[in-house]
């Protein structure tokens, strides 16, 4: 008799039969994913695009080509000139001010709170409550805590300098505000990362008789520098961006000394008769291009250069 050959079984070529399309990353990512492209990029974009155009928000947009930028940086006639400097000035003051104070002040509290564990939950929620308030209720109250007229400065403290309407009050009025009102998170992330230093590496430390300084600049921050490196990126960013403090604090006074770049922008594009919501567009991507300009030097002075 012949043997009975073998069946020989073939697999099944990739993508004719029985693939199954996970839609599961789809559902999750999807969503997201249209609304960063709705509100996201898609206004980024028209925004780019407006920037080279003469725009009062009614009439369709007339393409000027480099104009705007022009009149912003080089022409000293014009009052726009005037305001970009003078409102870009004073954001830089403010992000040199405040980052610093934004990162120095919730690493210390972060490094205080991991010492005592005892007390880490209740304080870590009472600075991390003021973060979660919306920006015009926090301007209310410190308003009313800064006003001479009816706060406790006057009435209990016998404080009669107008903290709002002089200089430097008013850039210390607003630095304390921004600062308390935002040192919440970065604690947090310096709270997870002050969790995660090695153990044994502190222990080993204290075995050869290092100090609490020695300790916390020679193990302690070496182990948290990118936390440190996004936290520094991430807080300039967003004091870069900085509006509703002196918009409802100081109202940009005294003399404009605290009118930053973003008050400008709304101004010249919804605040006044006369819109110019182009020019509005190229102070904005201005301002964007500066943002990119810091952010990459942050990057390049705390990159791991080992």
């Amino acid at each position: 008799m012949e043997p009975i050959a073998e069946t020989q079984v073939r697999p099944n070529p990739a993508g004719k039969r029985g693939r199954k399309v996970n839609m599961w990353p789809v559902l999750f990512v999807g969503p997201h994913l249209l609304l960063f492209i709705l509100f996201f990029l898609a206004p980024s974009l028209f925004g780019i695009y407006i920037a080279f155009t003469k725009w009062n928000l009614f009439t369709s947009p007339e393409f000027t080509g480099f104009d705007n930028f022009a009149t912003i940086l080089f022409n000293k006639e014009s009052s726009f000139h005037d305001q970009f400097y003078n409102g870009l000035k004073n954001t830089f003051i403010f992000v040199v001010i405040t980052v610093p104070f934004c990162i120095i002040v919730p690493l210390l509290i972060a490094t205080a709170l991991s010492a005592k564990p005892k007390l880490n939950r209740l304080f870590q929620s009472l600075f991390y409550l003021p973060s979660l308030f919306a920006i015009s209720a926090v301007m209310i109250v410190w308003n009313f805590l800064l006003s001479v007229t009816y706060g406790p400065l006057e009435n209990y403290f016998k404080i009669s300098t107008n903290m709002l309407d002089n200089q430097p009050q008013g850039w210390i009025s607003l630095v304390i505000v921004t600062v308390w009102w935002t040192i919440g998170g970065n604690m947090v992330i310096y709270l997870a990362a002050l969790n995660g230093v090695p153990k044994d590496l502190i222990e080993a430390a204290e075995l050869d008789g290092a100090g609490v300084f020695s300790k916390f600049f020679r193990i302690t921050l070496p182990s948290i520098k990118y936390q440190i490196l996004f936290t520094t990126v991430m807080t300039t960013i967003a004091q870069f961006n900085v509006y509703g403090q002196p918009l409802m604090l100081t109202g940009g006074g005294p003399n404009d000394s605290t009118r930053v770049l973003l008050m400008y922008i709304q101004q010249n594009a919804f605040g006044s008769g006369n819109s110019a919501a182009g020019i509005s567009s190229a102070m904005a991507v201005l301002l964007g291009v500066c943002i990119m300009i810091v952010s990459a030097i942050q990057f390049y002075l705390l990159r791991d250069r080992n």
